[in-house]
């Protein structure tokens, strides 16, 4: 038995051996029913099947294939994009499926034959242009998604449904382009490449709630009231309000532009300014005229009435009620009769005159400091009262003094309202803290009592030591002008002194040759005016006698020079002339004041 069972083993195995050595074929052959991207290359030698590969290949290199994305057709030839399939590789892949010794590989190649072997060959491509072209491809392809939408055309309401959008799926259709153009199998008429799709936010239904509201709302006119006042709104004005739903939102809204714009024309029709508490002076006293509060349009609160009587659906509730607000007065009639301001403690009064461009200056400057408020305690600036005096402002060209030099410049005349105020504040007893005099003498000017500013350097300031508010007011005519300053009486006693007016030196001399004159005969058109000092001296005392303030100003004055004309020098004969008796002639002119 034993035997018989060995007999038949060795029977088995040869039997094996025999048929692994029919199936086993030349090793140099490829395994019959091998396929590389399709192509059947069994039986062939590995070189005879690179270069069946090779010459279909190569046929195939400048045939496009069609791809399609989104609708849209892209024609692509393999050459442009660099694909080669690596065929060599393929082969000795296409090779292992059917390799081995005697038998074994017989047995390797029966099992190819019955159930196929197919070999993908490794493709490569360039980089740069399977990007520029998937780029291409994306740029026509991609769309974004369109969220529904509640538009108006005239006075009718339309909903727009939203549209999904797509993107090229980059990736996927990389490896697809790569793969059917290195493929030589081209059974379909085209390739879909693959994309996503992106939903909207909004869609139709989340506005159908909008999109009734504003139909109501555009169905009829809204009438505004405020008080007695009526005003109507008709449906074309309303439409040109309201905001329709955009950018995800999904409500209807009074807004935009158009409604800013309204409503800053409403507000300017029914809102009124409040007004100050102002002082008003009756001689010498000064009494208070009451505040009056304004109103302001609360723009929310209007904004909101106006949509929630357009969303009513009957005409009697279709009405807005304009909210508007109280303002206060900066100045309450209790804050300014807390002031206490109530007669005069300094006065000053100066003449003037000259061209009428200094005359509008005074004015002008006048008008910037009158009704100025000072708090006790403070320190009234004029420079930050009056600001740049600039053209912007209205100021002319008039005489000016500009380094020790009468000439013309901006704002002249400025200094006559400084002027008076500083006299204004001396006689009240105030704390004078700044205060310059001008670089020449100006004899209409109380003497050594002159004060010349010059924005922002050259300043006057005084301080308001009395405990109370002040109330600076000017008082201006064509010739003439005051100053007053208004609070509670404290009863000061000022008492000054002026210095005598001391000349140092003589006036320097300024030459000129007036070839008009003759020769040697000299004019005089000015005198001069030698350099000039002077002091003055105040003494300020409380009600109670106490000394509060001992000051001098001293005042130190340019010299103006003596302007002389001369005549042109004498020619000088070649030979001496006789003896002859000569003279010489000497005018003194005076300048037009």
């Amino acid at each position: 038995m034993r035997r018989r069972l060995v007999f038949l083993l060795l029977s088995l195995v040869a039997t094996a051996v025999v048929l692994g050595l029919v199936f086993a074929g030349s090793p140099t052959t490829l395994a019959g029913g091998v396929t590389i991207d399709g192509i059947d290359v069994g039986g062939l030698e590995a070189a005879d099947a690179r270069t069946l590969l090779q010459r279909r290949s190569a046929a195939l290199a400048n045939r496009p294939v069609l791809f399609v994305a989104g609708g849209k057709r892209f024609p692509i030839r393999p050459v442009e994009l660099g694909v080669e399939p690596d065929w060599k590789a393929a082969v000795a892949s296409a090779q292992r499926q059917g390799d081995g010794f005697g038998p074994l590989r017989g047995f390797k190649r029966l099992d190819v034959q019955v159930f196929g072997a197919d070999v993908t060959p490794p493709i490569s491509v360039l980089s740069g242009a399977l990007d520029y072209q998937l780029g291409l491809i994306a740029q026509d392809v991609n769309r974004p998604p369109r969220n529904a939408a509640v538009v108006r055309r005239g006075l009718k309401i339309i909903v727009v449904p939203a549209r999904a959008g797509q993107v090229l799926d980059r990736r996927a259709a990389a490896r697809t382009i790569v793969h059917e153009l290195g493929s030589l199998e081209r059974t379909s008429a085209h390739v879909e490449l693959p994309f996503r799709t992106r939903p909207p936010q909004v869609r139709a239904a989340a506005l159908a709630r909008a999109a009734r509201q504003a139909r109501i709302a555009l169905s009829a006119p809204v009438r505004l009231e405020l008080g007695k006042t009526r005003w109507l709104i008709p449906r074309a004005k309303l439409a040109q309000l309201l905001e329709l739903p955009a950018g995800g939102r999904t409500a209807i809204e009074l807004g935009g532009p158009a409604a800013q714009s309204w409503l800053v024309k409403l507000g300017k029709r029914v809102e009124k300014p409040a007004r100050n508490a102002t002082f008003i002076v009756h001689g010498s006293h000064v009494s208070v005229v009451p505040a009056q509060p304004g109103t302001r349009l609360d723009a929310i609160g209007a904004a909101d009435a106006v949509l929630a009587a357009a969303l009513a659906r009957r005409p009697a509730l279709r009405v807005a009620q304009l909210p508007v607000e109280e303002q206060p007065a900066k100045l309450s009639t209790d804050a300014a009769r807390a002031m206490r301001i109530r007669s005069i403690v300094g006065s000053y009064t100066t003449e003037y005159g000259g061209i009428a461009n200094r005359i509008h200056n005074v004015q002008l400057v006048a008008h910037l400091v009158d009704g100025a408020l000072i708090a006790p305690g403070a320190t009234f600036s004029f420079n930050k009262t009056t600001g740049d005096r600039n053209a912007a402002k209205g100021f002319l060209e008039a005489p000016v003094i500009v380094n020790g030099e009468l000439t013309t410049g901006l704002g002249g005349g400025v200094c006559q309202v400084s002027t008076t105020v500083f006299n204004a504040a001396f006689e009240a007893g105030l704390k004078i803290t700044e205060r310059t005099n001008h670089a020449l003498y100006i004899s209409h000017y109380p003497q050594g009592r002159d004060a010349t500013v010059d924005y922002p350097s050259v300043d006057l300031k005084f301080v308001n030591d009395t405990g109370n508010w002040l109330l600076l007011r000017t008082f201006v005519s064509s010739s003439s002008l005051s100053v007053n300053l208004y609070g509670s009486p404290v009863q000061r006693r000022v008492e000054s002194s002026t210095g005598p007016l001391v000349s140092h030196g003589v006036p320097p001399v300024k030459k000129t040759v007036d070839p008009t004159l003759k020769p040697g005969q000299k004019v005089v058109d000015d005198p001069g005016v030698p350099a000039l000092s002077t002091s003055v001296t105040r003494d300020v005392y409380a009600e109670d006698g106490k000394l509060l303030y001992h000051d001098t100003w001293y005042s130190l004055y340019r010299a103006e020079p003596k302007l002389v004309r001369l005549g042109p020098p004498k020619h000088k004969p070649k030979h001496p002339p006789k003896p002859a008796t000569t003279t010489t002639s000497e005018t003194t002119t005076q300048p037009t004041q």
